[in-house]
């Protein structure tokens, strides 16, 4: 992880979910903004079993947002010189917030130590090769459906009890209190769904005949996918119950079980999850996700990105072994607590 975030060092950049507000110099109608090129036909490396060969490091880190920023309505494209543009006013937007630590950044609380966490975050720093202006594709619109009733409910529930005290610090009564993430369970950015994150955005794929393995760099998790027709068992897992098939030169992955919310904010239990592995050319994987999750959204939505093919390998990720930010954010809690106790006395 050091290594490739060393070589990245002078790179800020914007978070891949964050939404940009700055207008983009030299829009295009939108009649205008569409793709410049229509994919080749390409005839992928095959593995002795006659499937494509997908194994190999992918980097999907960018500065491709999620959902559209509202400024760029029902544009769906970026021309080569909005995307230029956008690129340049998002990355320059996150390096001006985060050179003034006084005013705060994105993340970032005003007075906060800004400058240690951004010298080691590897995000990316370009738009997705499809210059899409949104990685969500369905709803066309570029947007998170609307909440359910449930959905919208869970999501103030969690955001009250991260924020429990008369001065909104986040709860910390116990380590369960604490996100996934932060208990080293699950990657921010791992998934599944895997979408873009600070670091890490890195997985290597493994296949043989019967099965494949997903091992993400965040947090070393790895799925190992059944291909032999197997249904789906009826435990529920912290990464769901993932099943694989074939469809034509697309690996398709059907996971359902999920034993709770993944690091895919506001998701259920109860999503079932849909991913698609195509590769385009040599260096380009077609990752395409669909969420299906009626306790969360009114309707399905399907996300998109390129990956491209690393040559670095995939880095340890020693996360519960090392930490101590768990036994740091506890024992703070406690000494908040004892203070209150003490003011109270003192009254």
């Amino acid at each position: 992880m050091t290594h490739r975030f060393l070589i990245s060092i002078g790179v800020l950049i914007a978070l891949p979910l964050a939404s940009a507000t700055l207008p983009l110099g030299g829009q295009t109608p939108a009649s205008a903004a569409k793709p410049a090129r229509t994919a080749k036909a390409y005839a992928p490396p095959r593995t002795r079993d006659g499937r494509p060969d997908l194994q190999g490091v992918w980097d999907y880190r960018t500065i491709t947002p999620l959902e559209r920023p509202a400024a760029l309505g029902e544009r769906q494209f970026f021309t080569d010189q909005e995307a230029a543009n956008f690129e340049k006013e998002e990355n320059r937007r996150q390096n001006r917030d985060l050179i003034d630590s006084a005013k705060g950044g994105v993340q970032y609380p005003p007075g906060g130590v800004v400058p240690y966490n951004e010298f080691w975050y590897d995000r990316g720093d370009k738009v997705t090769a499809s210059r899409r202006t949104s990685l969500i594709v369905d709803p066309p619109d570029g947007r998170l459906p609307p909440r359910t009733a449930d959905g919208q409910k869970r999501a103030e529930a969690r955001a009250a009890a991260q924020r429990d005290d008369q001065y909104g610090r986040p709860k910390a009564d116990s380590y369960e209190d604490r996100p996934l993430p932060e208990r080293c369970i699950l990657g921010f950015n791992a998934g599944p769904p895997m979408l873009p994150g600070a670091y890490n955005n890195n997985f290597q794929l493994f296949q043989t005949a019967g099965y494949v393995v997903i091992h993400t760099e965040m947090v070393h998790d790895a799925r190992l996918v059944p291909l032999d027709g197997r249904p789906h068992g009826k435990i529920r897992q912290w990464l769901g119950d993932s099943r694989g098939r074939w469809e034509g030169d697309t690996l398709v992955i059907d996971t359902t079980n999920f034993l709770r919310e993944t690091s895919l904010a506001g998701s259920s239990a109860n999503m079932h999850l849909v991913e698609r592995f195509t590769r385009v050319d040599a260096d380009t994987l077609l990752y395409e996700f669909t969420v299906d999750d009626p306790s969360t959204w009114t309707k399905p939505w399907t996300a998109q990105l390129s990956m491209k093919k690393s040559q670095e390998p995939i880095f340890e990720y020693a996360c519960h072994e090392g930490n101590y930010a768990m036994l740091s954010m506890l024992a703070g809690a406690r000494a908040q607590d004892k203070a209150a106790e003490d003011a109270g006395k003192k009254d």
